[in-house]
């Protein structure tokens, strides 16, 4: 079997060079390539799947280049809206041989904590989510959080539980962000990598779910894992839920 060529757009950053490294050691793939923002895509190539770790100014540029080469793509640039997937949606539709996976987070163990979450959700009247990261971040809240919000308030609506409780009427923003109904707040501080805790409470109980990468090598076995799934599965996917089988 012939090795998966692999290219990486932002190559030389914090998650690309580490991109680079985990794919060089991989058993059948091999880099073919990186490039950084403002640097010629052409050049990365012949690559059968691209992995985009760049920013959300850049990454939907990059899908339509991709996908019109007919290029496989795994990334985990965060920013996607509804819109930004509908419109990736269209791209791979209209080139049925080309795979693309988007994914809010490579950690093995911040994908079983979404999925934790998510369990749990049906089973709580309130909810909080915070998010802490360093401070080169450039969105907030971060794409796990959103996600594990998204997840968490479908979970709730599922199971017929109506808004969290909660009582404020003038805060300031001191509450966070709210993704469907969820709080969200986010930390920027030096020191961290990436970290989440969910907190769940009903009367006289409350459940803590958290998960720290404290360092990016921990975000690379699931970027091989979908490197390998996105090569035999044209189409969107969404999450890392259907490369692990869950």
């Amino acid at each position: 079997m012939s090795e998966i060529r692999v290219g990486v757009f932002g190559a030389s950053g914090r998650m690309g060079s580490q991109v680079v490294h985990a794919v060089d050691k991989a058993e059948g793939m091999t880099i073919v390539g990186g490039v950084d923002i403002g640097e010629p895509r052409e050049t990365v190539g012949p690559a059968q799947v691209i992995v985009d770790f760049t920013h959300p100014d850049a990454v939907m540029d990059n899908i339509e280049w991709a996908v019109s080469h007919g290029i496989n793509m795994v990334i985990g640039t965060t920013g996607f809206t509804p819109e930004r997937i509908a419109r990736v949606r269209e791209l791979v539709e209209a080139h049925p041989k080309v795979g693309v996976l988007i994914a809010s987070n490579f950690g093995i163990g911040a994908i079983l904590m979404m999925r934790f979450a998510e369990i749990a959700a049906k089973f709580y009247p309130s909810v909080e989510i915070i998010e802490l990261h360093h401070p080169n971040k450039a969105d907030a809240p971060s794409g796990t959080a959103a996600t594990t919000a998204r997840r968490i308030a479908a979970a709730r609506d599922e199971a017929g539980l109506g808004p969290v409780p909660d009582a404020t009427v003038h805060d300031d923003r001191a509450r966070g962000a709210v993704i469907d109904g969820i709080h969200v707040h986010g930390v920027r501080l030096q020191g961290l990598v990436a970290h989440q805790e969910v907190l769940f409470g009903q009367a006289g109980e409350t459940l803590t779910i958290r998960e720290d990468s404290y360092d990016r090598v921990s975000f690379m076995p699931g970027v091989v894992a979908g490197i390998r799934h996105i090569v035999a599965h044209p189409g969107l996917t969404l999450e890392m839920d259907d490369v692990l089988d869950f």
